[in-house]
């Protein structure tokens, strides 16, 4: 009797402990989804500034696109101003999101697209974003994105 107890226990364990472990990344990816789509809808309301919240307020952040790497929030939202002076240079923002993987307990990477709907032309391209988690909060730490040619 002591024995079937003991099973019981134990197979409830390994069935409980990933089924936790797969809704706690599922809670986390559903997260980063829902920071990237209400950065696409700021964007296409032209708050440069709102969009940029989702990025890593800090001097470690890094961006990279056809100039090079740019480090810091300060620089990276001062880049998005400047390419980006009005709102007919933003256009319309729509995301795609290509994959989407949990590298760690704390750092999960994006990969998806970009597209712009401009009157001056469309523009697109490709985005790889890492994320962390830092202080419970899921943010950009690094931003590599390439326009299609």
């Amino acid at each position: 009797m002591m024995i079937n107890k003991f099973v019981i226990l134990i197979i409830s364990l390994i069935f409980f402990i990933p089924t936790n472990s797969i809704a706690q990344e599922s809670k986390d990816i559903t997260a980063v989804k829902s920071i990237l789509k209400r950065q696409q809808n700021d964007w296409n309301n032209g708050a440069i500034d709102d969009f940029m919240n989702g990025y890593w307020e800090s001097d470690q952040l890094k961006f990279v696109g056809a100039n090079g790497i740019t480090y810091g929030y300060e620089a990276t939202l001062k880049g998005y101003h400047e390419r980006y002076p009005d709102r007919s240079a933003m256009g319309k923002l729509t995301f795609g999101i290509k994959r989407v993987e949990k590298l760690s307990r704390k750092v999960i990477m994006l990969v998806g697209t970009w597209d712009l709907a401009r009157e001056s032309g469309d523009i697109g391209g490709y985005f790889t974003l890492m994320w962390k988690k830092i202080k419970g909060k899921w943010v950009i730490i690094s931003d590599h994105t390439s326009a299609r040619t």
